[in-house]
């Protein structure tokens, strides 16, 4: 990837205003920590809790730089085959049975048993080449010829194991194949790993990534978030709604509400033709907001309340 030849990321307002007309609104701190990201090469561990655009963070890095998005979705037991390479084992055992008619004319002038071995383990090499290689998303990412944007999503739900061998990739960019030997990146992929915090990041992993926590939004700029996403709702109705959100925040929920929850929610109020809210528009809508039954009993013996506050009586 030639940073020098994009003028996207030459500059931190230069970021703000690609995410801002790509619908992704940032702040300053988010801007800042990508474009020093960009700059200095190194990957950005996300953490924060779910919802708040951690994802969608990767997803409009690249879009803005017109950049393939390789996803590496992490979860317990991910191992090397899946996250790096493993070999067709199917196609190599197709070659097998079709060459195996030619085993007499590879043999063909070898004098004795050690000249047949030494011809039969040359043959049996090409099995283990690039043309048989399977390549994962990690190998994936280092082999565009352009670049990429490598998303390594949720780590925390991989093991220790697998962060182990994140290292070496996330260091040099290169990678030890035995049987081909070492495979370094073609353009050097621009790198996000994120997390929910459901477990703590090894040390190692840390002093490798810039670190960039995403909480929930101000209300401001959730404001702003609604805007972009659903242009056509009412600006008074968008105001109560995320105000509305922020409050129901507050309360000790199983499941928070996230951002997209919020714009889900705004969607719904815009199809629902709703101008303002009120006790029986909320109850009736509590389900894209909230994901379990309790949470919503728990909003609703506070919907008197709730309203107040999100109208401004409070």
């Amino acid at each position: 990837m030639n940073r020098q030849a994009l003028p996207q990321f030459e500059s931190i307002e230069a970021i703000r205003h690609g995410f801002d007309a790509l619908g992704y609104i940032c702040s300053d701190r988010i801007a800042t920590t990508v474009f020093l990201a960009f700059q200095l090469g190194k990957p950005v561990l996300v953490e924060g809790p779910p919802g708040v655009g951690k994802t969608e963070l990767a997803k409009t890095a690249s879009a803005l730089l017109s950049l393939p998005l390789i996803r590496l979705q992490c979860y317990e037991g991910l191992d090397e085959a899946k996250a790096l390479y493993e070999w067709k084992y199917g196609k190599q055992l197709l070659y097998t049975q079709i060459l195996k008619e030619k085993l007499g004319d590879l043999l063909q002038g070898a004098d004795d048993l050690a000249a047949a071995v030494e011809r039969l383990h040359a043959f049996g090499d090409i099995f283990y080449s690039e043309a048989f290689l399977e390549p994962r998303p990690l190998l994936t990412a280092m082999q565009q010829e352009e670049g990429a944007i490598l998303l390594i999503d949720e780590i925390d739900k991989a093991d220790y194991e697998f962060e182990s061998l994140l290292l070496e990739v996330l260091s040099d960019f290169q990678v030890s194949i035995p049987e081909i030997g070492t495979v370094r990146a073609r353009s050097r992929p621009m790198v996000f790993l994120t997390s929910n915090n459901t477990r703590e990041i090894s040390d190692a992993l840390k002093r490798r990534c810039l670190h960039l926590y995403i909480p929930f939004p101000s209300l401001e700029l959730e404001e702003r978030i609604v805007q972009s996403r659903v242009p056509g709702i009412d600006d008074a109705l968008r105001r109560q709604l995320v105000a509305f959100v922020h409050s129901l925040r507050e309360l000790d929920l199983r499941k928070t509400p996230a951002i997209s929850e919020t714009i889900d929610w705004a969607r719904s109020l815009l199809l629902l033709h709703a101008d303002a809210l009120d006790a029986q528009l909320v109850r009736d809508s509590l389900g894209t907001l909230l994901k379990f039954e309790q949470d919503i009993e728990a909003a609703q013996a506070e919907l008197g309340s709730l309203l107040d506050i999100s109208a401004g009586r409070h």
